[in-house]
């Protein structure tokens, strides 16, 4: 699959990736560990979606400088596809947040040690969605009808989400968390952000391990839902990719702002469903009929906006449990 991005600009996007992930891991780390304030949290995503469009901004830019003609002619709809994308990824991400709170919440995981599993939760996710986006890429570049499965995936998932949406959810009966605590002895409580940990004379691992390890397994479940969710957006990988990895950038400063304010958004999931299945039903008609990038882009920000105002009009008055006991 080619692109329509020139060569610097991939090379200016690595770069920003790795500027970012140099002030998480580097500059943050001077703090240490501490709990992230509310205010803090609103800053850094204010910043993260700022940057996002500042860089769609200059794809826009490159593409009208292209000497090529019908590359120029393609800027407006490829930005739109980066930002209907960089929405839609983002849109998961928050119910991806959701549980990476229950997860919070199960293990009990004091707020100043959430954000190094965040960390590399981030690492890690970034690391599997370009894999992911790859092996994605080559597969409907050889096999056209993998937008079909794809398609039926995401419509399915959609339907899923929807039923599944507002129901009490428990990791007591989680197959991964009873196979990791069967592998390996774990111990009761926190050593501070170690993940072994020395009892009686053994090493064991630490409950944030665990949670490590959860988050991840989270990161590959929602991969499998989001990309070909972008793919039914654009077919360029660049556009795939860093609207993919931008949304990514930012999940750690959204799960504290939400972490905080999650009981407002407790219909979300219901207005995500719907997205899912227009994007798969997208995807099922993309040989019959293309529905424009702009049409696309309008369903996902109208839906976003109707879910999170309903939300916010039925909230109820005491947070709930599952997904709001855990401070920011």
């Amino acid at each position: 699959m080619s692109s329509v991005a020139p060569a610097w600009l991939w090379g200016f996007f690595l770069l920003s990736v790795l500027a970012a992930l140099f002030i998480d891991f580097v500059v943050l780390k001077k703090q240490g560990a501490h709990e992230v304030s509310v205010k803090q949290a609103i800053r850094w995503s204010l910043l993260w979606v700022a940057l996002s469009f500042a860089f769609n901004a200059l794809f826009w830019w490159a593409l009208t400088q292209s000497p090529d003609p019908a590359v120029v002619a393609q800027a407006n709809t490829r930005a739109m596809e980066f930002l209907t994308g960089y929405l839609i990824e983002k849109s998961l991400a928050v119910d991806n947040i959701f549980i990476f709170l229950m997860i919070f919440t199960y293990f009990a995981v004091p707020p100043e040690y959430q954000k190094r599993v965040l960390m590399l939760g981030i690492v890690g996710a970034i690391v599997l969605r370009t894999v992911m986006i790859l092996v994605g890429g080559w597969l409907i570049a050889q096999f056209h009808w993998v937008l079909y499965v794809f398609g039926a995936f995401l419509l399915l998932t959609g339907i899923k989400m929807w039923w599944a949406a507002g129901k009490e959810q428990s990791l007591e009966d989680n197959p991964a968390l009873k196979l990791m605590r069967r592998l390996m002895p774990v111990s009761k409580n926190f050593d501070g952000e170690k993940f072994f940990t020395v009892e009686n004379g053994k090493r064991i691992a630490t409950p944030l391990l665990m949670v490590v390890a959860l988050v991840g397994i989270t990161d590959v479940i929602f991969a499998v839902d989001s990309i070909p969710a972008i793919f039914a957006i654009t077919d360029d990988p660049f556009i795939v990719l860093t609207s993919n990895i931008f949304a990514i950038l930012g999940l750690r400063a959204m799960f504290f702002l939400l972490a905080a304010v999650a009981a407002k958004f407790h219909l979300l999931s219901y207005g995500l469903a719907v997205i899912l299945v227009f994007i798969g039903t997208k995807m099922l008609l993309i040989d019959v009929y293309k529905i424009p990038v702009l049409v696309s882009l309008g369903v996902v920000v109208g839906v976003l906006a109707i879910t999170m105002v309903w939300s916010a009009r039925t909230a109820p008055r005491t947070g709930d449990v599952s997904r709001s006991d855990v401070s920011a």
